[in-house]
């Protein structure tokens, strides 16, 4: 009758295995939905060298992401800056 006592430690072992994987996958999951990892399933979509500027700009890789969206912070702050001015300069001192 102890055999089953003994057996603990093991089950134990393997439920948190099991929960290792299943929140290992899950991480890899939304790693590809946000586009940190690439997705071998995936076509990549690469720019032709004869390619126009437009189909050039429609190449989506995660590198090209972060910098449009370093440019498109850059226009944010830009237009922040002077839309500051002119309520500086609309304000009668």
């Amino acid at each position: 009758m102890r055999w089953p006592g003994r057996e603990r430690g093991w089950v134990g072992l393997v439920v948190i295995l099991l929960a290792l994987v299943i929140v290992g996958l899950l991480a890899r999951t939304a790693l590809k939905s946000y586009g940190v990892v690439e997705d071998p399933d995936k076509a990549r979509h690469v720019a032709k060298p004869g390619a126009t500027e437009v189909e050039q700009a429609a190449t989506v890789t995660p590198r090209n992401a972060l910098e449009r969206a370093r440019g498109v912070q850059d226009m944010v702050r830009q237009g922040a800056t002077e839309q500051e001015q002119r309520i500086d300069a609309a304000i009668p001192k």
